[in-house]
C-alpha cells in the first residue's frame, strides 16, 4: 500500500490510496461517519480496473488526519475482533 497526499488543509485531507480497492475504502468512510466532528468522508475509483481510490475527508472542527487515524485504529480493531470470533468459530 501506498499513500499519496493530494491536499492536506486545515480542515480538508485528501489522499490516493495505491493498492487498496473498495473494501479498505467503505470500512474507512463509514467509521468516517462515526465521528460528528467529519462533515464529509467519501471516496472516488475512477476506473475500476486500474483506477487509485481518492479518499476525502472533511471536518468541521478538528483535524480530519487525526480524525482518519482514529478511524483506521477502529477499523483494526474491528477487524482483530473478527478474526478472533471467526477463530473460535471455525475450531
Amino acid at each position: 500500500m501506498e499513500i499519496k497526499v493530494l491536499e492536506d488543509s486545515k480542515n480538508k485531507f485528501v489522499v490516493e490510496i495505491k493498492g487498496e480497492g473498495h473494501a479498505l475504502c467503505n470500512a474507512l468512510k463509514s467509521e468516517l461517519w462515526n465521528n460528528k466532528k467529519v462533515k464529509v468522508a467519501g471516496y472516488n475509483i475512477a476506473h475500476p480496473l486500474i483506477g487509485i481510490p481518492k479518499l476525502v475527508i472533511e471536518t468541521e472542527s478538528g483535524s480530519p488526519k487525526e480524525a482518519l487515524a482514529e478511524a483506521a485504529k477502529n477499523v483494526k480493531k474491528d477487524a482483530e475482533s473478527f478474526l478472533k470470533s471467526f477463530s473460535k468459530a471455525v475450531k
